[in-house]
């Protein structure tokens, strides 16, 4: 058996160590905070077993989010057909969060269309082609470059904290 080393691709190991970041983001903008664990987990064991198989000269970037794309919408399905019982409702988490997150900015996601926020996601936090985030989500090129301006102005009204809006002390 050739392994993926020998036949001239990088280690497994590698391109988690080198991807993971990116795939761990584009899961939060996807599933939000609080599942993007999982869909990175099964992103990374999906990709396992098919990075063997994937050509040399792949777009290993692409391919990843195409997966975690995938994997994130399978947590979205899964999320919609189980009740969650809980002893006691509360509107928000506690303001005191000890994981660093800006709820303000997980509202402000929260609040635009799964389109918008896969093309912000895939354009702006991985980097991809307009092109390949239409390959990803569905639509035109011209579709997903609308949903990601429109997702980013949605942003910029929502969260006046966002990295898409101009800072007054440049």
């Amino acid at each position: 058996m050739v392994t993926a080393a020998r036949a001239g691709k990088a280690p497994f190991a590698a391109v988690v160590a080198r991807h993971g970041a990116l795939v761990l983001r584009v899961a939060r903008a996807v599933v939000g905070p609080v599942d993007a664990d999982d869909a990175w987990s099964e992103t990374f064991l999906a990709a396992m077993r098919a990075y063997p198989d994937l050509p040399e000269g792949a777009n290993v970037e692409a391919w990843l989010v195409t997966i975690a794309h995938r994997k994130s919408l399978d947590i979205i399905r899964a999320a919609r057909r189980r009740a969650v019982p809980v002893a006691e409702v509360f509107d928000r988490p506690a303001p005191d969060r000890a994981d660093g997150r800006d709820l303000d900015l997980d509202d402000a996601l929260a609040s635009l269309t799964a389109k918008q926020r896969q093309a912000v996601a895939y354009h702006y936090l991985a980097g991809l082609p307009y092109q390949e985030v239409a390959d990803i989500v569905g639509g035109t090129a011209a579709a997903a470059r609308r949903a990601a301006a429109d997702g980013v102005a949605a942003l910029r009204r929502a969260y006046p904290k966002s990295p898409f809006t101009e800072q007054e002390d440049r």
